[in-house]
């Protein structure tokens, strides 16, 4: 069976402009791994539990070897200080950060929500979106929310 492509609704844009695209992909892969651990830790802390690496591996899936790397990438970033025999520590910045990916989450969230989608698909599908979205688009999504809410 011969496959149809889809057509272009618009042509291509020029070459700097269609890269951006790319480039805003690339920046938001590398840096939702560390928002990933920087929001669990700090969901960790509040639930009233150290964030121990443990419990990191544990809820992200991976490896323990596999969070000691990353922790030790967060410290050397400045996000996170250990403690010897107790957990990690969110820093400042690490905290700031904490913040405002738990923000976009829930912003992406509440708009899945509002599209009808279940609270279970909503969840696991704002965790890959969140990273990937501007603040412009954030800024739309919160005002398509309140005039629905």
């Amino acid at each position: 069976m011969a496959r149809r492509t889809v057509p272009r609704a618009d042509p291509l844009p020029r070459a700097e402009i269609h890269s951006e695209g790319f480039r805003q992909t690339r920046e938001a892969r590398k840096g939702a791994l560390i928002e990933d651990y920087v929001e669990l830790i700090a969901d960790l802390i509040e639930d009233g539990n150290e964030a121990r690496q443990v419990d990191i591996a544990a809820r992200l899936g991976v490896a323990q070897p596999t969070v000691a790397k990353m922790l030790a990438r967060l410290a050397a970033d400045g996000l996170v200080s250990r403690k010897p025999y107790r957990g990690v520590f969110l820093t400042e910045a690490g905290q700031k950060m904490a913040h405002a990916s738990r923000e976009r989450h829930q912003t992406v969230e509440a708009l899945l929500k509002c599209l009808g989608v279940s609270t279970e698909t909503a969840r696991i599908d704002a965790e890959g979106i969140e990273h990937h979205v501007s603040e412009e688009t954030l800024e739309a999504f919160r005002r398509f929310i309140a005039g629905k809410v």
